[in-house]
């Protein structure tokens, strides 16, 4: 796959305490585009979910979750969560909201839960009420429990009333393939934490796992037009990959990849694709190091309309991925190591794009016209 880089003039104006970047781009994909930090910087920011029209949480990876103002910029710390392993790629991570009949915010949080005998991934939901979470309850615990602290996935999404929780295999590869493991998979449970009854039809499965073969899911949206959720994961040195989920079906890993060992040699028998495994709808070869994961379906930038646009944080780019017929086609690179890290994006309701980059001093973003 060959990766179109756009280049970029710009230059930084900085009034008060929100950095401003006008971006000029050569080519009319993002003409006139601007992007602004909002609010104060963030340290390690992980994930992001829209409240409303001008208010979104944030996580910390440290542990912090915060309700910020998309327009002023004062940001809100909630209180009463969890103590999580903020380790290596451990901590608080995923957030999402889900307004209830009586327009109660009911938040899902995905975290690094510390454990005697080392760290798992969790789920807790609560209902936010000013700055705190009330009615806390923990929903999901993944059974794979480990002294490593990398690989966790927690990306969750909803769809029709199930929950998608992402689990990475915790750098135990075999795992990936253990259908009594939830490491390696993506679960699909009931917003209370119930266990669908038609997630698969594998007796040697637990029942809660959608699907198996995955390394680390780091992102996952649902196409508004067809209704599947689609994820995206890292491989090792190659073979990161966009996949459509499809209850039951394996994806792979690590015995059918695109990927090398970060040694240069094959992994496993070589194998990109074999009877029994989900071949990729798209793949990047080298890695680009996926996150976040959005459909673009707004007038604000009419060139993204009807496409995906997937987070890097190795190249500190967005990717613009082409659809026709529901599937990707070519891609090209936008915003291109301008303001660091990018860890996710979600579109605002207004058509912008929002940006979260991984850094020390990281920070909520705003791509607009």
């Amino acid at each position: 796959m060959k990766l179109i880089s756009e280049k970029n003039n710009f230059k930084f104006l900085i009034p008060l305490k929100i950095v401003l970047i006008v971006v000029l781009f050569n080519s009319s994909l993002l003409a006139d585009a601007k992007i602004e930090r909002i609010g104060e910087t963030l340290v390690h920011p992980w994930g992001m979910s829209l409240l409303n029209e001008t208010e979104i949480l944030v996580t910390e990876r440290r542990g912090n979750l915060f309700k910020i103002n998309l327009k002023s910029g004062k940001r809100l710390q909630i209180n009463n969560l969890p103590k999580v392993l903020a380790e290596s790629q451990g901590g608080l991570l995923d957030v999402l909201i889900r307004k209830e009949s009586n327009n109660l915010d009911e938040v899902f949080f995905c975290f690094s839960i510390p454990l005697d005998s080392g760290s798992s991934t969790a789920v807790n939901k609560a209902i936010l009420e000013g700055d705190k979470l009330l009615n806390q309850k923990t929903i999901f615990v993944s059974n794979k429990i480990s002294f490593n602290s990398f690989h966790y996935g927690c990306r969750l999404v909803i769809s029709e009333n199930f929950l998608y929780i992402s689990l990475g295999d915790r750098g135990q590869r075999n795992d990936s393939q253990n259908g009594k493991s939830h490491s390696g998979s993506v679960v699909r449970i009931g917003l209370d934490g119930s266990i669908p009854h038609n997630n698969n039809q594998n007796s040697s499965w637990l029942d809660d796992i959608l699907t198996k073969g995955h390394r680390n899911p780091q992102g996952i949206a649902i196409n508004p037009r067809t209704l599947d959720v689609w994820i995206n994961e890292h491989g090792p040195k190659g073979g990161d990959e966009i996949n459509i989920l499809k209850p039951g079906e394996n994806y792979g890993w690590p015995l059918v990849t695109f990927g090398d060992e970060y040694s240069g040699r094959p992994v496993g028998e070589g194998l990109t694709s074999a009877e029994g495994y989900k071949d990729p709808i798209w793949y990047w070869k080298p890695s680009i190091a996926p996150s976040g994961m959005a459909f673009y379906n707004s007038d604000m930038f009419p060139d993204l309309k009807g496409d995906l646009l997937v987070s890097s944080l190795k190249f500190q780019s967005i990717y613009h991925v082409k659809l026709q017929n529901e599937l990707p086609i070519k891609e090209r690179v936008i915003l291109s190591k301008i303001i660091g890290r990018v860890r996710d994006i979600e579109i605002a309701i207004d058509g912008s794009i929002l940006i979260l980059t991984d850094e020390v001093k990281g920070g909520l973003y705003r791509l607009f016209k």
